[in-house]
């Protein structure tokens, strides 16, 4: 059974190949394609050479021809392969006077003239020479067909010996069209189609811009939550909490049950205040947009279960986005040190550093706990990188066991 497998298999991959298959077809047509679209650059290759005193004239000729040209080949790789070869965008019409002086200067023109004036007309010659292995491969093949109408079959000595060649060739013709075609195909895309490199460095710009957009509107929707939880739910919270403090401040002849109530729901009040004003720090705090970083650190350090040395030097205020990552990446290592280091004290220090193409926010939090600060183990370290990471910042966390733990973070003011 495998071996039948195989042999079919086999049989399946020879007639896929063969040169009556519409690999060896569809490659044929491809190849033979070129000698047409490669004629403006042959003529004006053949007159440089007849005409060495004047040879760049010609060749300059063939440049305005260069968008036809580049249309012409794009669709003969779309209509015979399949392949489609990018358009070059272009911001002006190329029939303006900018859209001429923008094809002039762009790199993308002068790849795709070496394109036409190189690799054209060598497709052209291998296209002539899949067409001379065809025909002579076919003319050899079937010497014994034709050469008996011949006068004198004679002038050829050995007829199987040509057959045979020609059979050969037959097989051989296809592959070497093949072969052309990829060489093309490479050719087209390194020439004329967009630079890659450059492709690549705008899609990673626009991705940026996206990103930052994504960034800008999540960080405009915390604080639309924000003022939202502080103008409506937290004033309903602090009203109903006033009024039962006034009921149990004034209706003193109640039953002691009833009494009860009201101080139990007085108290869960108050708490749940307390709750939504740590919801609404954590989500944007008013202080961090009013009076920027050190004067919302300061809150956070204030309000911290142990003593914080909080330093600040930063001069000009960084973007908002990124004001808003710093604070979170402070609240969330002070909330981790509270909830898991058992230390005594904490440091927090943010200043402005210069690297790379513009300044960066350097934070580093240090205390002096029990260390062991694992990311992986679902401490809210995770988060914190993910969060650094969303604006291109980098985090160094260094915490052995027995401490001290080290977070330190960069961030670029530039976002």
């Amino acid at each position: 059974m495998a071996f039948h497998g195989a042999l079919r298999r086999s049989y399946t991959w020879t007639a896929a190949h063969a040169p009556w298959s519409p690999w060896a077809r569809r490659n044929t047509a491809f190849t033979v394609a070129a000698i047409p679209a490669a004629l403006p650059a042959v003529l004006a290759l053949a007159c440089a050479g007849a005409a060495p005193a004047r040879s760049p004239v010609p060749l300059l000729l063939l440049l305005p021809l260069c968008p036809l040209l580049t249309a012409l080949q794009r669709s003969r790789f779309w209509s015979l392969l399949g392949l489609d070869v990018p358009e070059v965008v272009r911001k002006e019409r190329w029939w303006s006077h900018r859209g001429l002086l923008e094809r002039v200067r762009s790199e993308a023109t002068w790849r795709q003239y070496a394109y036409h004036l190189v690799a054209g007309p060598l497709g052209a010659a291998a296209g002539a020479l899949v067409v001379l292995a065809w025909a002579l491969g076919a003319a050899c093949a079937t010497v014994y067909g034709w050469s008996w109408a011949l006068p004198r079959s004679d002038w050829i000595p050995d007829q199987d010996l040509f057959t045979v060649g020609g059979a050969l060739l037959l097989l051989a013709a296809p592959w070497l069209a093949a072969l052309f075609t990829r060489l093309d195909a490479l050719a087209a895309a390194a020439l004329l189609g967009p630079n890659r490199s450059r492709e690549l460095a705008r899609r990673v710009e626009d991705l940026a811009e996206s990103r930052a957009g994504v960034l800008d509107a999540a960080d405009l929707e915390r604080r639309r939550i924000e003022r939202d939880l502080h103008d409506g739910a937290q004033q309903r919270l602090v009203a109903l909490a006033m009024n039962l403090g006034i009921a149990r401040a004034t209706l003193t002849d109640l039953p002691p049950e009833a009494k009860a109530v009201i101080d139990e729901a007085h108290r869960e009040a108050k708490e749940a205040i307390e709750e939504l004003n740590n919801l609404v720090r954590g989500l944007h705090p008013a202080v961090l947009e009013d009076r920027g970083l050190d004067a919302a650190l300061s809150g956070i350090a204030a309000r911290a279960p142990f003593p914080v040395e909080l330093a600040v030097d930063i001069g000009a205020r960084p973007g908002a986005t990124i004001e808003a990552v710093a604070y979170f990446v402070v609240s969330e290592a002070l909330a981790n040190v509270a909830k898991h280091a058992r230390a005594d004290r904490c440091r927090v220090r943010v200043e402005r550093v210069p690297g790379g193409p513009g300044d960066r926010l350097r934070l580093t939090v240090t205390d002096d706990g029990v260390g062991g600060a694992d990311p992986a183990g679902g401490t809210g370290l995770v988060g914190l990188r993910k969060r650094v990471r969303s604006v291109d910042g980098t985090i160094l966390i260094s915490s052995p066991l027995g401490g001290p733990t080290v977070i330190t973070v960069e961030l670029p003011c530039g976002l």
